[in-house]
């Protein structure tokens, strides 16, 4: 297991902080009995929050890989009115605070489009989270299929971050991003696409397939 780079410094940054509590009060009995298992508990919440397991994906071409860990939330045929604006089948997971949250890409080929939405912090699971809160839209397309991949912040999740760049191929499981603290993954898919996932299933990212394509 490593530790993603997102979260290395805050890590080392409570560490250092908590050190530093513990010089300036001589380690006395308030910081033993208070200040340190209370650092103690947020900097192992840390390391798990930004936990990476290590992981041997087999890709197959045809495969839609879910874009990370979570739960199916959504599975509807929706208009998708930002890039395509036309009839999708949306596919939404839900990742709570304990699921592993790097996010990656569902299937090979080119960065399309790339486009950061400012917008509120609604609760994940709140169907409206989708087009008002904070999110960043990726279209990946590729010469059989086009998808648009959608990172939704959620009610604790203040950051989004995107590695993606416009016009840069990628692989199915290479990293995409991170969001942290809480959050959701919108993917719409062609009409016509079959989908594997069902509803309330858990989906582990990379490994779990949630439809497939004619390729």
């Amino acid at each position: 297991m490593n530790i993603h780079k997102e979260g290395r410094g805050l890590i080392k940054n409570s560490i250092f902080l908590l050190l530093l509590i513990g010089i300036i009060s001589g380690f006395n009995d308030a910081f033993t009995s208070f200040t340190l298992p209370i650092f103690s508990f947020f900097i192992l919440f840390f390391i798990w929050f930004f936990r990476v397991p290590k992981r041997n994906f087999n890709i197959v071409n045809g495969n839609i890989y879910a874009p990370c860990d979570g739960k199916v939330v959504v599975i509807e045929e929706t208009l998708e009115n930002e890039f395509f604006k036309d009839n999708r089948i949306q596919v939404s997971i839900f990742m709570s605070p304990l699921n592993v949250h790097n996010n990656l890409y569902p299937i090979n080929g080119a960065i399309e489009y790339i486009k950061y939405h400012p917008g509120k912090f609604l609760f994940a699971w709140n169907p409206k989270s989708s087009t008002e809160n904070e999110r960043n839209t990726v279209v990946i397309k590729n010469s059989n299929i086009e998808i648009l991949y959608r990172q939704i912040a959620g009610a604790l999740a203040r950051r989004i971050v995107c590695y993606s760049q416009v016009n840069k191929d990628i692989k199915a499981c290479q990293e995409l991003g991170f969001i942290k603290f809480g959050s959701r993954v919108d993917l719409f898919l062609p009409i016509g696409t079959k989908i594997i996932s069902n509803l309330n299933d858990k989906t582990e990212g990379g490994k779990t397939i949630i439809g497939t394509y004619n390729n």
